[in-house]
């Protein structure tokens, strides 16, 4: 047990034991079903534990030149990269840094191509394509939404690819399970399943929840093995994020007050959910906060959570506790180590809370504190 009266506050703490449990179990998956498990860095991009990471996946996927550049410079390999639309000004750092490129559009595609042809260095062209088939039900989250800007439909690809395009990507998931993956490639094979002769690679995107419990680990290695079985001229190339940190860590936060306001009684926090907890406004969800009531229980003392930015709707509620807050209570949310660091903002001028690592032999590494010069260098 992590004893927080140790733990800097506000703080991001994530630990090498559930962060190597996780680890393990992808690289498991990936070597039973013979298939690329890459880190997506939309979900995870503290490269100070890349070396950690490199233990057992060397490979990772990125969306933008800075992230390419990032997989290069911290993972030492290549990326499989991704955008939804590239520039001529950023297109050579992206070949530079990557062995994969997926285009989103024919038009991308075409634009670019003669210079990936004129490129040194050997990069595998692919096309995103959309299946038009999800099961996430937030529209936020949903890139085959009727309308969705993300990938190409089956009516905008002729009866042979473009040559030099030796893959196909699409990415319908989102914390989805090993079914959801199944009824996404019927569809797939439905509508594009007559081009996956002609290609290389096939890429699944993320949202691959592995390291859930109760994901059924055994039904996606079956099913990647039989789809593999079907077109053995395919490399098959998972990208999961939150996968690789699924419940590796907390954010420690600390009560500052306690106000109330017509029978409603608030503990403000040190941190922000529009700050340092963006998904939770966003998705929406409620995040759990260890020790405490999830929901309210009559007879117990029970608060809103409110973050320290100026923003009204900056709180999430209600949780009951055993017993009073005070100010310098701790408060700690569980699971909130992927989408939270690489999407925070320092709004308001909300300091940063300190990034650690708890290592496997208890002690804590102190990755990054976050000061004044680091909010004034992002203003100007």
């Amino acid at each position: 047990m992590i004893d927080f009266s140790e733990i800097p506050s506000p703080a991001y703490v994530m630990e090498e034991s559930l962060l190597r449990k996780n680890l393990a179990l992808i690289r498991s998956v990936k070597d039973r079903a013979d298939v690329d498990i890459i880190l997506a860095f939309k979900a995870f991009a503290l490269w100070k534990a890349f070396p950690i990471i490199k233990e057992y996946i060397r490979r990772s996927t990125a969306s933008s030149p800075w992230e390419a550049q990032l997989a290069l410079d911290e993972m030492g390999s290549k990326a499989h990269t991704y955008s939804p639309a590239y520039t001529e000004k950023d297109f050579p750092l992206i070949m530079a840094c990557s062995s994969h490129i997926t285009f989103n559009s024919l038009s991308q595609f075409r634009r670019f191509y003669k210079d990936i042809l004129a490129n040194p260095d050997k990069i595998s062209c692919g096309l995103r394509i959309n299946p038009e088939y999800s099961e996430i039900e937030t529209d936020l989250y949903n890139p085959a939404a009727p309308g969705s800007r993300l990938g190409i439909i089956r009516e905008e690809l002729g009866e042979y690819l473009p040559e030099g395009v030796e893959g196909l990507h699409f990415h319908t998931l989102c914390e989805s399970s090993s079914y959801a993956l199944e009824n996404t490639l019927t569809q797939v094979e439905a509508k594009f399943g007559d081009l996956l002769p002609q290609i290389k690679w096939l890429n699944m995107g993320g949202g691959h929840l592995i390291t859930r419990k109760n994901y059924d680990t055994e039904h996606l290695i079956k099913l990647l093995s039989d789809f593999k079985k079907k077109y053995p001229n395919l490399k098959i190339i998972l990208e999961p994020g939150a996968a690789f940190v699924w419940q590796t860590g907390v954010l420690v936060s600390s009560v500052v007050d306690i106000v109330e306001n017509r029978g409603i009684k608030t503990a403000i926090l040190n941190v922000s959910f529009t700050c340092h907890m963006p998904d939770c406004l966003e998705m929406p969800y409620k995040p759990t906060v260890r020790g405490a009531c999830q929901e309210p229980v009559k007879g117990k003392p029970t608060y809103r959570l409110g973050g320290n930015s100026c923003l009204s709707g900056d709180y999430m509620g209600d949780w009951s506790f055993d017993k009073e807050l005070k100010i310098g209570d701790k408060i700690v949310f569980e699971d909130m180590i992927h989408y939270t660091i690489v999407k925070t903002t320092m709004f308001n001028g909300i300091p940063h809370p300190v990034l650690c690592l708890r290592k496997t032999d208890n002690s804590l590494e102190i990755y990054r504190d976050f000061g004044y010069e680091d909010y004034k260098k992002r203003m100007c």
